[in-house]
């Protein structure tokens, strides 16, 4: 079995799994709950001043038979008082010493509020501190998590402001909820984090009920924007955190969250710069014995591709990602219908001929039975075909040899340019 631990900015955990700041952490019997499935830290529900929260909080969309494909939450941080929440987190970590138990914290931007919480919250043995920037609704609206999340002088200053008196690793919690997620992420790293965490919730209405017509969920008859998340997001946590990995100017670790299911998830996000992962929804959905067959699942990819730790595998995939004016435009893949395999649906002629670009036949042999095959010259590798297809093997997409050499859309630009330069010096 592979070595499952990671040190994340000097926190170290016996695996990369943690529970985010959610209604999962609400409370030290959660948290030791959690520590006994096998989770090997736990990032406390955020504390602050203590709340009031409403009746009837979450609402989930379901999608072609699956269930909470996404969440959406009108949650508050802790309605609980910091002294009990303290109390509970110095027993967690007595108790499970070898688990990482980060604080969440979300005060008002005043110097003051964050030195008198982060001494505090030390004070009962916390591993770090995780600065919730990120909760877009509620908090928000009184100054906090996103309304400070999305101005980077903001993000900077208080980040600052815990360094002064902070005597743990700090990791700052970023929102999705912005235009450029790099640029919060290196005000964080230029007010002192020691790493950051992403993606916090995306704001959202998950609906409306079409026979009342209030919005879901609805607290009697009223509704409000919410925080969005569960699977549907992770393509966009995904980016984000790939984004900040191959970021010159960011150079903390990451703990990546957003939409993560399984281990298959936690191994992409990993691959993609994260030291390791923070999981909310699959936890709510399933419960916290979900872990087991995420760690045995990491433990077998690791040990069918013969990589001795799960830290071998941060980054990997980062300088593979790049801006799409790197690609090369004569690189070229076509489809292949394995007619062997296909079941004739035509569900990859529909969507080809009506939505992409019409270079499917369908045809007939000698014995008048019909099958489908691509017109090679005409087709672009777009993928839709093979997206559509309901059978596995039905479609593959084959790269085609092609005599001209690798040109990306910059060095096209960078050889026009030339080009052009050399004619204006040849006619001075």
């Amino acid at each position: 079995m592979a070595d499952l631990r990671i040190n994340l900015a000097g926190i170290n955990s016996p695996n990369p799994f943690w529970l985010a700041s959610a209604p999962p952490t609400n409370s030290g019997y959660q948290v030791q709950r959690a520590f006994e499935a096998g989770w090997g830290g736990a990032v406390w529900k955020t504390l602050g001043d203590p709340i009031l929260n409403t009746s009837s909080r979450f609402a989930a969309i379901s999608f072609n038979g699956q269930r909470v494909a996404g969440f959406n939450n009108i949650e508050l941080i802790t309605d609980r008082p910091l002294d009990v929440n303290l109390k509970e987190i110095y027993e967690t970590k007595k108790k499970f010493p070898n688990h990482a138990i980060i604080a969440s914290l979300m005060v008002e931007p005043k110097q003051e509020k964050w030195h008198e919480i982060v001494k505090r919250v030390e004070a009962v043995g916390v591993d770090g501190l995780e600065l919730n920037f990120g909760c877009p609704h509620g908090m928000a609206e009184r100054g906090m998590g996103s309304a400070s999340g999305q101005v980077p002088a903001l993000v900077e200053k208080q980040t600052f402001w815990v360094k002064e008196v902070a005597k743990t690793p700090v990791i700052v919690k970023l929102t999705p909820n912005i235009t450029d997620i790099t640029a919060t992420a290196e005000a964080a790293c230029n007010g002192g984090a020691d790493a950051i965490s992403m993606i916090n919730t995306i704001n959202s209405l998950m609906g409306v009920d079409l026979d009342t017509w209030n919005t879901i969920p609805h607290v009697a008859g009223k509704g409000a924007h919410g925080g969005y998340c569960g699977p549907a997001v992770k393509p966009i946590a995904l980016n984000m955190v790939a984004e900040c990995a191959r970021h010159p100017q960011i150079n903390v670790p990451i703990s990546g969250i957003g939409g993560i299911s399984n281990w298959r998830d936690a191994v992409e996000f990993m691959l993609m710069g994260a030291t390791g992962v923070q999981i909310c929804t699959a936890a709510m959905h399933h419960g916290f014995r979900i872990v087991e067959d995420i760690i045995e699942g990491l433990n077998h990819y690791l040990d069918g591709k013969g990589i001795a730790a799960v830290s071998d595998i941060i980054g990997k995939s980062v300088p593979k990602y790049s801006d799409w004016g790197n690609l090369d435009l004569n690189y070229n893949i076509v489809a292949k219908i394995n007619t062997d395999v296909c079941i004739n649906c035509n569900k990859c002629y529909i969507a080809c001929e009506d939505t992409s670009h019409q270079c499917i036949e369908m045809l007939s042999d000698a014995s008048g039975k019909s099958y489908l095959k691509v017109r090679e010259e005409d087709c672009v590798g777009c993928n839709l075909c093979a997206i559509v297809c309901p059978v596995d093997g039905a479609i593959d997409m084959i790269e085609v040899p092609n005599e001209m050499p690798p040109m990306s859309w910059n060095e096209r630009q960078a050889a026009i340019n030339t080009a052009i330069t050399c004619k204006v010096d040849t006619t001075k």
